[in-house]
Order: C-alpha cells, then structure tokens, then sequence
C-alpha cells in the first residue's frame, strides 16, 4: 500500500509546478508531438523518407544513439565518488545523475526503435521469441547491457527514494552492491558499443584500438558537462542547495577527460595523416573533403574547435571556478562533443564504400523531427524524475503515515 501512495505522490509531485515549469513541459510536449508525427510519416512510407540509403545505412538516428550512451555512462562518475569513494560533496547530485541515464537509456532505445523502420522490426532482439544470435552477434551483447543498465539504475533511486518516503534509511547491503555493479556496467556499455564499430573490418575508420578508450574520455567530458549545467538550471530554479564543491570536483573531472580525449584525437590524426593509406580515404573525406566531396567538413571543424576552446577554458582554474565562463564552456564541450562522436563518427565510417564510391548523406525533415521528438521525451522525462528526486531529498515528499 505504501508503494502505490509513494507512485501516487510522486506524480502529484513531478507534474505541479509554477507558470515556467508548465511552459517547459508544454514546449516539450509539442515537440514531442511533432515527432510523433515524422514518425507515422516513416512508418506510412517506410525508411525511404529518412536521408539514409544503401550506401549509408547509419545516419542521425544512430549517431545520437552512440553519443547517448555516452550520457548514460557518465552517471559513473557521480555515483563512484558519492558511494565508492564515500566522498559526500557528490550526495546530493547522484540521484540527479541516475536520472539522467535512465532518460538517457530511454532515448538510446527509441533511436534503435525507429532506425529499424519500425518496432515490428524488432521482435529478433527478443530472445526465444526471435533469432536472438547471442553471444555471435555485438549487437545482442549491446541490447543486453543497455536494458540491464537501465534496470539498475531503475531500481537503484527507486529504493532509496521509496526508503526515504517512508521515513527510513536505505539499506546499505541491499543498494551499495548494485552501486558497485553499475560503475562496472557503465564502463561496458560503453566499451560494447564501441566494440560494435570496431568489429566491423570492411569499415577501416572505426577499426581503431583507440576506439574504446576515447569514448570512454568523450562520455566522462560530455556527460559532466550536462549535468553542470542540469545542476546549475535546479540551483537557480529551485531551493535545492548543492555546494560549490560539487561544481568545482564535477569540473575538474571534465577538464581531465577533455584533456584525454583531444590527446587521442591528436594520436588518431597522426596515424591517419602521417603515412597515409587507403583506409585512411574516410577520415580525408571527413577533416578535408575528397573528391570535391565536403559535407562534413565543417561539422568536424566546428566540433574540434569547440572541443579545444572549451577545454582550454577550464583548463585555467579561476575560469573553472567561475559559473561565468563554466557555463558555457561544459556547453561548448557537450556541443564539440556531440558533433565528434556523432556525424564525425557515424557517416563518414561508410565513405567511401567498400566499392570506393562516394554517396554523401544529410538528414531529412523526417529524421530532424523524430530526432528532436526522442530528445524532447528524454528531457521530459529527466525533468519528472528530478523533481520527484528533489522533492524526496527535500523532505517535502513523505508517507503521512511514517
């Protein structure tokens, strides 16, 4: 009984709200309808609406699949310093930070959903039901750990939420085990889409040693940086307290993880311009163009530049510690971040083909809608999962009969 008054309340909760909150979640819904719309377009006229085609299978869909798991790994590096590393100046973002990789586990897995065409294409990734081919195939290993990740990030807030609803102090031996889990699980989920690229040999600019490793800093830069600027929106619209020391600890983890990722960026660039070879026609095409082809040009440039301008930022200590240049240096780096692990990552790993021609790709009006669709559902979602958190945290939330 308590449990269904602890769902109850907290949706009276997560859905009341002041006139901006309700504007917000109004902005979102429209958005969201809007791409519920592209989406029945697909679905009427099949994946021949998107800008995807023979040549290049993968385009906006899983380019942002691929940077959203990033986001969802990086709760990591909220909850090993709050219970690994019992440091308490992370207490009060962690559960923000589970939240955030559930909304972003969520929208990884509508992007799967609508880049199979459809969620009828979907039955082989149920087991016994379809061809599940696990262990062969990556991409089962992929499924498994995403949905095994979401469900431990799942539960874990839901227990010490509902802990604390009901007026007790979570058990330990229940929640820190699964804590220890999820920082494992984090690392793989990651690691195990990068090893779905990297196994792919007929695709030579994703067939890197580095591949892992680099994602692994991208995730752990652009994931923080997010949830700076998440914490910074809570900090001014609400009476939720965080301490400056979360900020400052969250930045300097950022700044680390930048610094890594453009060290390996500057390694990859070496092997692949210093002796050139025919696998290295991809990343041409991609940072100078080929053939009179040059579409992602000045996507990868742009992301570059921000990526160096943001950290070189917060690389000075007194502009990390001042909100004045943090702010939108963690909103340059995710930008940068999102812009190389996405377009700069995805297409040009199909160009040119195996049979050496060159089909360049631009996302359709279809695939833009449904992509800011999932993207609207997801910060909805975060947003009610936050409130919920804050309202619990607070105390403002609690069974009247504890």
């Amino acid at each position: 009984m308590h449990f269904l008054s602890f769902i109850k309340d907290s949706l009276a909760a997560a859905t009341k709200g002041n006139k901006n909150f309700h504007l917000w979640m109004g902005v979102l819904s429209l958005f969201m309808m809007i791409g519920f719309y592209a989406y029945t377009v697909q679905l009427d006229e099949g994946l021949i609406t998107t800008g995807m085609n023979d040549h290049i299978s993968w385009g906006l869909y899983i380019s942002n699949f691929t940077f959203l798991v990033g986001l969802a790994a990086a709760a990591v590096m909220l909850v090993m310093p709050a219970y690994v590393l019992h440091d308490v100046d992370f207490s009060k973002a962690v559960l923000i930070g589970e939240g955030l990789a559930v909304s972003a586990l969520i929208m990884c897995l509508c992007f799967v959903t609508v880049d199979m065409g459809g969620p009828q294409n979907l039955w082989h990734m149920m087991p016994i039901v379809g061809i599940f081919n696990w262990p062969q195939s990556m991409l089962t290993w992929d499924v498994i750990v995403l949905n095994g990740y979401l469900a431990i990030n799942v539960c874990i807030p839901a227990y010490i939420l509902y802990s604390k609803y009901c007026g007790r102090e979570p058990n330990k031996k229940i929640y820190v085990p699964l804590m220890y889990l999820s920082v494992f699980w984090a690392v793989g989920i990651h690691l195990v889409t990068a090893f779905l690229l990297a196994g792919l040999p007929a695709r030579p600019f994703w067939n890197s040693s580095l591949l892992g490793p680099r994602f692994l800093a991208s995730a752990f830069a652009g994931g923080p940086a997010f949830m700076i600027l998440a914490l910074g929106v809570i900090r001014k619209c609400t009476t939720y307290d965080i301490p400056a020391k979360t900020f400052n600890k969250m930045a300097m983890i950022i700044t680390v993880a930048a610094q890594i990722n453009l060290l390996m960026l500057g390694s990859e660039l070496f092997k692949e311009f210093y002796t050139p070879t025919h696998h290295s026609l991809s990343a041409q095409y991609l940072f100078f163009g080929l053939h009179g082809h040059n579409a992602l040009v000045p996507w990868i440039w742009t992301g570059i530049s921000l990526n160096i301008l943001a950290t070189i930022t917060l690389t000075f200590h007194k502009l990390r510690r001042n909100p004045v240049f943090l702010y939108p240096a963690c909103l340059l780096l995710f930008l940068g971040i999102w812009i190389e692990k996405g377009m700069g990552l995805i297409v040009p790993g199909f160009i040119p083909s195996p049979l050496g021609e060159i089909v360049e790709y631009s996302p359709s009006w279809v695939e833009l809608c449904v992509t800011v669709g999932i993207w609207s559902l997801g910060l909805f979602i975060f947003t009610l999962l936050v409130r919920v958190a804050i309202a619990v945290e607070q105390g403002n939330l609690r069974n009247p009969q504890t």
